[in-house]
């Protein structure tokens, strides 16, 4: 009964997309979206990657616009960085295509334009990866950086930007990179979530890449009950900003008509400005503050948030999760959960916890989850710890 529940959800909420207005036109002098394939390069420029203001690092970069897809299935575009190792090394290397954290809904928030001024909150851990010779995709994903809205926690529209970074990452001439090089995947949080998906996802949409591992951690794979779990709580304006971001991915939705005066504002607010002031500005905040009535009891709304439900599909490789067991932003059951989900369909999960909160679990815990990275992509065998 409950897979054919879940079936039944996620043909509901692809049928809720379909009602949907198309993607609006590239900017002009921007190709449309719906004429190549997706990872298509539609721009590149040669840009810079500072972990901190004013430091360079050994690496060459390019700032891309490509060819992807939203949550719906309609083509659009979308930014992000390629990052190649300056280190005087020649012929194929191994590729990691990076779901970044939570940054905000505003453009100034795209990570790719943060990597120049040295702001980026992840470049540090971004920069061990490339210290170890790999390259490494950075998406921006959709609506940061290029046309239209933010879809924030959009799973589907996130696995195809991180899936199609690496495949634009691989047809840059200028890096040098080899389409048959072994590819990872990567991301903490939101980033969890992005890496969750584009690991689901694989299989059917870019069965090309040579996907040998994919490391996820923090990750929101339930959205009804990690919005639950952070109504009032301190991460009560990342809940509203998952709502924005639903509501950017699926118009139909309608969340402004949900939204009193006060939760316009906040949402208006949140759009303009980036992840520290929104999850300020929404600190310990009720729904019941922001709205007339609550999105979370709609059935339209519940069916979208299932959408982006993870452990319904078995990816084809190894997968590494880890947690924090007192995360005070994801709930320690979805991570357990999700890992559950997986292990159940077969897939050779490797877990690991941390008695930590969100943010000290994701620096501690990239030093190990590199490691396990690094034995994938050099084909060293894994069984995954679902047994124990």
């Amino acid at each position: 009964m409950r897979i054919r529940t879940t079936v039944l959800a996620a043909l509901a909420a692809l049928a809720l997309t379909s009602a949907l207005p198309a993607a609006p036109a590239a900017a002009s002098g921007t190709p449309a979206a719906d004429t190549g394939r997706p990872g298509d390069i539609v721009t590149s420029a040669p840009t810079t990657f500072r972990t901190q203001p004013g430091v360079p690092t050994a690496t060459r970069a390019w700032h891309i616009t490509y060819r992807s897809t939203t949550a719906g299935g309609r083509p659009d575009v979308v930014s992000g960085t390629v990052l190649v190792p300056d280190d005087g090394e020649q012929g194929p290397r191994p590729l990691l295509t990076w779901g970044i954290g939570a940054v905000g809904l505003a453009d100034d928030c795209a990570v790719s334009g943060r990597f120049p001024r040295g702001t980026s909150s992840e470049a540090q851990l971004i920069d061990l990866a490339l210290r170890r010779g790999w390259a490494v995709a950075v998406t921006d994903y959709e609506g940061l950086g290029t046309p239209g809205d933010h879809t924030y926690t959009a799973g589907r529209s996130e696995g195809h930007a991180v899936l199609d970074a690496a495949r634009a990452a691989q047809r840059l001439p200028e890096a040098g990179l080899s389409p048959d090089a072994p590819v990872g995947i990567m991301g903490y949080s939101q980033g969890g979530q992005a890496a969750g998906w584009a690991a689901e996802l694989h299989a059917s949409y870019a069965p090309e890449l040579r996907v040998k591992g994919t490391v996820a951690g923090g990750v929101p794979a339930d959205l009804q009950t990690t919005l639950e779990y952070n109504d009032g709580g301190p991460g009560a304006g990342l809940a509203l900003m998952a709502l924005t971001g639903q509501d950017a991915a699926f118009p139909a939705l309608r969340l402004d008509s949900y939204l009193n005066d006060r939760g316009r504002r906040y949402a208006d607010f949140m759009k303009r400005n980036c992840v520290s002031l929104s999850t300020i500005g929404g600190l310990f905040r009720h729904r019941s503050e922001v709205t007339v009535r609550d999105p979370l009891a709609s059935p339209a709304w519940q069916l979208a948030l299932r959408s982006s439900f993870l452990g319904t599909r078995s990816p084809d490789h190894p997968v590494y999760l880890y947690q924090g067991t007192v995360d005070e932003l994801i709930p320690y059951r979805v991570g357990t959960a999700l890992r559950d989900r997986w292990c159940a369909r077969g897939v050779p999960v490797e877990w690991k916890d941390y008695p930590l909160d969100h943010v000290t679990t994701a620096l501690t815990g990239i030093p190990t989850a590199l490691e396990w990275m690094a034995g994938r992509l050099a084909d060293e065998p894994t069984r995954g710890d679902c047994a124990v």
